[in-house]
């Protein structure tokens, strides 16, 4: 056994540089958003853009490609596992701690807008949520109680992490093509993102609450879910 882990170390020590980040990046990328789609507090877009920045200045179009795959695959399977526990809290008489922790994050207005776009809109509406700051966790939470089967929400999920992988990978591709320098682009590509997850909680702020509702309710749940889901 000594034998054979001492060959191991020998062969990744031969490994190329770029190999080596990659056997421990594709990993590390699937399981932080993974994480990230299961427990929205992980900037799973500033990840990926990240990850494609790196790949960029790599120049090989499978590093690109690797990234792209690995991101979607690992948000539909995150957004799937979520989505499954909330289902057991539905169908439980005393509901569950992740039902609760998404209806904690919801506001009753946003909640009943996701519901009556979903009501005509399913797939765009599921594409655009990913895409949207702060719209991933109403939306699935408006699927959930409108009881849409797993086999149906799975299905327009895998065409919104497609779309949200690509997206911020483009961004990732963007910020590492105006620097020459790799850090120098995720350091962009990190900033644009935050900026665009922030964006919709700075626009409430500035607009103020709206006539008859609760405004001081509708700021801080969209402003903590916005960074887990797309920062």
């Amino acid at each position: 056994m000594i034998d054979g882990f001492t060959r191991i170390a020998a062969v990744v020590r031969e490994l190329p540089p770029e190999s080596t980040a990659q056997a421990v990046g594709y990993p590390s990328l699937f399981l932080l958003v993974a994480l990230g789609a299961l427990v929205p507090v992980v900037p799973t877009g500033a990840l990926v853009s990240s990850a494609a920045v790196v790949a960029f200045h790599q120049g090989s179009p499978f590093s690109l490609l690797f990234v792209f795959l690995v991101s979607a695959v690992a948000a539909c399977l995150g957004d799937t596992a979520l989505y499954w526990l909330g289902q057991r809290g539905v169908r439980s008489r005393n509901g569950s701690r992740w039902l609760e922790a998404l209806r904690g994050r919801v506001t009753p207005e946003r909640l009943a807008h996701a519901r009556e776009r979903l009501e005509t809109r399913q797939v765009s509406v599921l594409v655009l949520s990913r895409l949207v700051p702060a719209g991933r966790i109403p939306v699935m939470l408006a699927c959930l109680l409108s009881e849409m089967p797993l086999r149906r929400f799975v299905r327009g999920d895998v065409a919104a992490c497609l779309a949200w992988a690509a997206t911020y990978q483009l961004i990732g591709v963007l910020g590492g093509s105006l620097f020459p320098e790799p850090w120098q682009g995720v350091v962009a590509a990190v900033g644009l993102t935050l900026l665009i997850s922030a964006g919709p909680a700075l626009w409430r702020r500035v607009r103020g609450p709206k006539r008859g509702t609760d405004g001081g309710a509708g700021g801080a749940p969209g402003a903590g879910a916005s960074g887990g889901e797309h920062a």
